[in-house]
């Protein structure tokens, strides 16, 4: 390779490397391939995994001054890349279709008429409202705790007590076990 083409390659400086950069370095040497896997686990695909590595690597490196304990670093990619992965579900809009509702099957419309289905709905039936009405928030919902606490005039730390609760109650209600 002619000269011309390593300066172009070569940094400036590249015998004088950063502290930030070698904090950096140092945390991606330590903790990417966690985060592969991490991602792996979240989107199920070897190439998107990737993508929201380098993208998780990618808003690291331009907020790394934010990070005050490098301690923490694993625990603050792991925000970043989760939510990362949500960012990939706010950009893709779904195609509308343009039947109407009432044009569909009917077996569409119907609700499922399983044993399973059945016992769900009447162990949920079973909750008071205290439990219920959260879980429904959540799950059907998709609120988070703090939307929820906000919306029923609870503090976070009772919804979070409520849900786990809740959630007790359904196991043992579906499965008999106690928790």
């Amino acid at each position: 390779m002619n000269s011309l083409a390593l300066d172009l390659c070569t940094p400036p400086n590249h015998s004088v490397q950063t502290d930030t950069s070698r904090t950096f370095e140092h945390i991606v040497s330590t903790h990417s391939q966690s985060l592969f896997k991490y991602a792996y686990w979240l989107c199920g695909d070897r190439e998107t995994a990737a993508d929201l590595v380098q993208e998780t690597l990618l808003r690291a490196w331009r907020s790394l001054d934010r990070l005050e304990q490098p301690q923490a670093a694993r625990s603050w990619l792991f925000t970043i890349i989760r939510r990362e992965n949500a960012r990939r579900f706010e950009r893709v809009q779904p195609d509308w279709s343009e039947q109407e509702p009432e044009t569909l099957p009917a077996t569409w419309r119907q609700h499922d008429d399983s044993v399973e289905a059945f016992n769900l709905r009447r162990a949920l039936a079973d909750l008071s409202d205290e439990y219920r009405e959260p879980l429904l928030l959540q799950v059907i919902g998709g609120y988070n705790y703090e939307e929820i606490a906000k919306r029923l005039g609870l503090s976070k730390s009772a919804v979070t007590s409520r849900l786990y609760r809740a959630r007790q109650r359904l196991y043992t209600a579906l499965t008999g076990e106690q928790v």
